[in-house]
């Protein structure tokens, strides 16, 4: 299992153990984690499952698509270089330890 913690607007974290394969969006809405909504269910055709990625990780993930970039254009307060949407973010061992803020509201 791959631990990811999602860090709340408020500072509280809440830790996820997630499997290989699955999405960020998919651990956090199988763990309700507030603050994702994840309302279009992982079809990268809403903004409800925006976070940001801590730093360190950023290049770590696979790079963002051209979808992924104009649906954050709806996103609460991206921010151009940590902003991405959970559900694009495929879960792998290498992710161990993932770290993402989560925005103060969604969309």
């Amino acid at each position: 299992m791959v631990q990811i913690t999602f860090v709340q607007h408020d500072g509280s974290r809440h830790v996820v153990e997630a499997s290989a394969g699955m999405t960020l969006m998919e651990a956090a809405r199988d763990d309700d984690v507030r603050g994702i909504l994840a309302e279009c269910g992982g079809a990268c055709s809403c903004s409800t499952c925006h976070v940001y990625v801590a730093p360190e990780w950023v290049d770590r993930l696979p790079p963002i698509s051209a979808l992924e970039q104009d649906m954050l254009d709806f996103a609460h307060d991206p921010d151009p270089a940590r902003s991405r949407l959970s559900c694009q973010i495929k879960v792998t061992d290498a992710l161990d330890g993932l770290l993402v803020d989560l925005p103060e509201r969604q969309g």
